[in-house]
């Protein structure tokens, strides 16, 4: 079952954080600590924002088994880029015991649907280049690259 998060997520929400942390530690420990994205209080404000919609995917038991974090972006009246309201996954995650079931899928295209249903014009996310997993996986659902971030370190 796909829904929305709330407050009694918290626990489970915090668990799938460490382990998406973990892959970008291990993959960037220069740029990532170990430890936690956000604090209980932080996630109860996120949990309440309108503009910031977590999606979760349970079990029937209503364990959270994976995640999708989203933050409305919306360009208006810019110089030079057109109106647009994005839907930007922030972080998806999928239990790193149950992954390739299918659940990352799933919460991708509800993702997808929500954005529809409000009308957004796309959706986008950004992806770690030291996580090849991902990459592939959102490869895999049909996501084209939208533009490069690089850097050079001193």
């Amino acid at each position: 079952m796909i829904r929305f998060a709330a407050d009694t997520d918290i626990p489970e929400l915090h668990k799938l954080l460490s382990q998406v942390n973990l892959v970008h530690h291990i993959g960037r420990p220069d740029l990532f600590n170990i430890g936690t994205k956000y604090t209980n209080e932080e996630l109860s404000e996120i949990l309440k924002d309108k503009d910031r919609p977590i999606l979760v995917y349970t079990d029937p038991e209503d364990k959270v088994l994976g995640y999708a974090f989203c933050i409305v972006q919306q360009i208006l009246n810019d110089n030079i880029r057109t109106d647009v309201k994005t839907l930007y996954i922030d972080d998806l995650c999928v239990d790193k015991e149950i992954r390739s079931h299918g659940i990352g899928k799933a919460l991708y295209e509800a993702v997808c649907a929500y954005a529809k249903e409000n009308g957004f014009y796309n959706v986008t996310l950004n992806v770690w280049y030291c996580n090849q997993d991902a990459l592939r996986f959102y490869q895999k659902l049909g996501l084209d690259i939208q533009k490069i971030g690089m850097e050079k370190i001193l």
